[in-house]
C-alpha cells in the first residue's frame, strides 16, 4: 500500500470525511486518518441540525445559507439513506422582550436571504399543536433542516472509497512533517504518510493538530447534553427551540447556560437539548443538567410529560473564542489547511465548509469572501 497521496484529511468526523469527498469532486487521491473511527467524535453526539434561523446577517449566515443548498446537492449526488429532511423551524418566544427581539431577527434575516415568517400563537398551534399556550409568538423558517449525521458521515465515506479514497482507523497523528514552511505528510502512530496538502479536521483536537505544526489554534472543548425519549407517535413536527437557544450560542461564558429544544426524527425519538458549559473534556453525566433540560422541555410541550426517557448523551463542540468557524490555509504552513471550530453548527455548515476549502486549494473563485473564517486571524502572540 502507497503512502503517498494527493490530499490527507485528519479527522474522519463530518467535516473531515466533507472535506474529502470535496477533494475527491476535484480528482484528488485521497487519504483520511482518524484516531478513532468514522463519525466517532463530536459526529456522534449531533443532533443533526441543519439552521440558518439561529444565524444574524452575517458571514456565518452566508455560510449557513450555502450549507443548506449543498445539503440537498449532496443527497442528489450520492442518494438518500441518511435521513434528510427540510422540516422547517420554529422559534418561539414567551415574554414581550422575547417577542421584540425575535421580531428584529427576523426583519435582519430576511433582508439577508432567510425565509423567517413571523406567526402568532393560533399560527404557532398550527404548525405544533402540543406547543404550550404561555407561548405568545414566534417564527417559521421553512430553510431549517435534519439529517441522521453518523449515517450522512458514513455514506460519503463509502462514495470516497469508491472514487479511490483510503480510510485508515485508529492512527494517531504525533507530527506534522514539513520542510522549509511546506507541508509533506504527517507521522502517525501507524507510519509515515506523504501529501503535499493536510487538512486538520480534527474537531475539539484541531489545536492540538495545529500545535504540532508550530501553529496556534484556540480551540477548546465545549459539552453538551441530549436527551433521547423512546419511540412515540409523532408529537413534534419541526425543530422547535426558545429564542434565547441564540444567545446561549453567541455567549462566550464558560458556565452552565440551557435552552429548550425539541425535535422529533424519523425514527420516533424525541430530541431534547441543549446545554452548553466549557469544562475541559470532563466526561460525567450531569443529572442536574438532565433535569434541567427535561423541565424546559415540558415547560414548551406539556404532553412530554407523558413520555418515556430512553438515554441521555454527551459530546464536545469545537469552541472558538469569536464563535466562528476556522477555515483556511495555516498562516506559518504551506499547504496545512484548517477546516474546525464549528461548536455546534458543524453538520450544517460541513458542504459549504468543505467547498471553501476545496476552493482554496485548487485556486477557485468561491461562493463569498471567506476571509472572516482565516486561520490568521489567531496568532502566536495571542495565545495565553
Amino acid at each position: 500500500m502507497s503512502n503517498n497521496s494527493d490530499a490527507i484529511v485528519i479527522g474522519a468526523g463530518i467535516i473531515g470525511v466533507s472535506t474529502a469527498l470535496a477533494l475527491t469532486r476535484a480528482g484528488l487521491k485521497v487519504l483520511v486518518i482518524d484516531r478513532g473511527s468514522i463519525a466517532s467524535g463530536t459526529t456522534s453526539a449531533g443532533e443533526g441540525n441543519i439552521l440558518v434561523s439561529d444565524k444574524e446577517p452575517s458571514a456565518e449566515l452566508t455560510l449557513a445559507l450555502r450549507s443548506r443548498d449543498g445539503w440537498f446537492e449532496l443527497a442528489d449526488e450520492i442518494g438518500g439513506g441518511f435521513e434528510l429532511e427540510a422540516k422547517g423551524g420554529v422559534v418561539v418566544a414567551r415574554t414581550d422582550g422575547g417577542v421584540n427581539g425575535l421580531r428584529r431577527l427576523t426583519a435582519d434575516q430576511r433582508s439577508a436571504g432567510v425565509i423567517a415568517q413571523d406567526v402568532g400563537g393560533a399560527e404557532l398551534r398550527t404548525l405544533e399543536p402540543h406547543l404550550s399556550h404561555a407561548v405568545l409568538s414566534g417564527a417559521f423558517y421553512p430553510q431549517d433542516a435534519q439529517c441522521q449525521p453518523m449515517l450522512a458521515t458514513a455514506k460519503m465515506a463509502q462514495v470516497i472509497r469508491t472514487r479511490g479514497g483510503r480510510f485508515i482507523s485508529g492512527a494517531t497523528v504525533t507530527a506534522i512533517l514539513s520542510t522549509a514552511g511546506r507541508v509533506r505528510g504527517i507521522e502517525t502512530s501507524q507510519g509515515s504518510f506523504n501529501a503535499p496538502i493536510v487538512i486538520n479536521a480534527g474537531g475539539t483536537w484541531a489545536g492540538e493538530i495545529a500545535a504540532m505544526a508550530g501553529s496556534y489554534l484556540p480551540i477548546a472543548p465545549r459539552r453538551g447534553f441530549i436527551l433521547v425519549s423512546a419511540p412515540t407517535p409523532q408529537l413534534i413536527f419541526h425543530k422547535v427551540y426558545d429564542a434565547d437557544y441564540v444567545a446561549n450560542v453567541a455567549s462566550g461564558e464558560a458556565a452552565l447556560a440551557t435552552s429548550a429544544v425539541v425535535e422529533g426524527t424519523q425514527s420516533g425519538n424525541i430530541l431534547i437539548g441543549a446545554s452548553r458549559e466549557r469544562v475541559g473534556f470532563d466526561r460525567e453525566i450531569d443529572f442536574k443538567v438532565l433535569r434541567i433540560l427535561a423541565r424546559q422541555a415540558i415547560e414548551l410541550f406539556p404532553i412530554l410529560s407523558t413520555i418515556s426517557l430512553l438515554r441521555a448523551y454527551r459530546g464536545f463542540r469545537p469552541y472558538a473564542p469569536d464563535h466562528l468557524p476556522i477555515i483556511g490555509q495555516d498562516p506559518l504552513i504551506e499547504g496545512l489547511w484548517h477546516n474546525a471550530g464549528h461548536e455546534g453548527a458543524g453538520i450544517g455548515l460541513a458542504p459549504a465548509s468543505a467547498e471553501l476549502i476545496v476552493d482554496g486549494i485548487m485556486e477557485r473563485t468561491s461562493f463569498m469572501d471567506h476571509s472572516t473564517f482565516s486561520p490568521a486571524r489567531f496568532t502566536v502572540e495571542s495565545k495565553s
